[in-house]
């Protein structure tokens, strides 16, 4: 889909994002990104992944810059989730449980969806697990009745002590043990885990994707888009950042 722009990192392949929506994929969002892209007059942009530590995280003022600029920006799974929850009040579209989640303040710290990851050149493969991740797979483990629900609210409790760089299910499992967990239930789990594991971060990327696919789509079915709802202020700090922005390259000193 021409003009569609979509920030992505660990959450999806890019692979797989392509199967679902044409569209330009670009790394983990970070500060100034969706500024730069605006000028670019996208027909949309999504986000997904976000850096957040090595670099400054993207702007709220960025994104509602988008907005008021006419451009659909759409968040789900991660930053993306975040930003939306935060913005859908003036227009950012979320989409997804997570979103959902932190949208109505079942979800409040931002570690549920942060993950380390490999290199751009590795396709950012997700090096530990998120929590948003964990509390599904655990929900849905309860329903299955492999363990019982305060088996699964103690497993919770120890993966949420840990920072999200350790986060994983053999570690969660080993502590698990480590306290003394009925090992029947453990095992149980153990041995389900690999067909019954829960990508939530990855499923509401997913319905992102198709969502901007439907909405920028020509039928009848084509959900139509937000309006801006509130006034774009600018400051000093704002206008020489897009004075920055349009800068030539190589015009600025680091």
């Amino acid at each position: 889909m021409s003009g569609v722009y979509v920030f992505l990192g660990p959450t999806l392949p890019h692979e797989d994002a392509a199967s679902l929506l044409d569209a330009t994929y670009l790394p983990p969002v970070a500060q100034g990104d969706v500024l730069r892209l605006c000028a670019e007059k996208p027909a949309a942009i999504g986000i997904v992944d976000g850096f957040f530590e090595s670099v400054p995280s993207v702007w709220h003022k960025e994104i509602l810059y988008a907005i008021h600029a006419g451009i659909p920006v759409f968040g789900a799974s991660s930053m993306g989730a975040l930003r939306a929850a935060e913005l859908y009040p003036f227009g950012m579209i979320g989409v997804g449980a997570v979103f959902e989640a932190y949208r109505d303040g079942r979800l409040e710290d931002d570690d549920e969806v942060a993950v380390i990851h490999g290199p751009a050149e590795l396709g950012y493969t997700a090096l530990s697990e998120a929590m948003v991740n964990i509390r599904r797979t655990l929900s849905d483990a309860v329903s299955e009745r492999l363990v019982t629900a305060e088996t699964a609210l103690r497993l919770e409790s120890i993966a949420k002590e840990l920072p999200y760089r350790e986060r994983g299910y053999g570690r969660m499992l080993r502590l698990g043990s480590d306290i003394g967990l009925p090992a029947a239930e453990l095992t149980a789990f153990r041995t389900w885990l690999p067909q019954g594991r829960f990508d939530q971060k990855r499923d509401d990327a997913k319905a992102m994707l198709r969502q901007i696919a439907r909405r920028l789509g020509r039928t009848p079915a084509g959900d139509a888009m937000p309006e801006a709802r509130f006034h774009f202020e600018h400051t000093v700090l704002w206008d020489r950042a897009l004075r920055d922005t349009a800068a030539p390259a190589g015009s600025l000193a680091m």
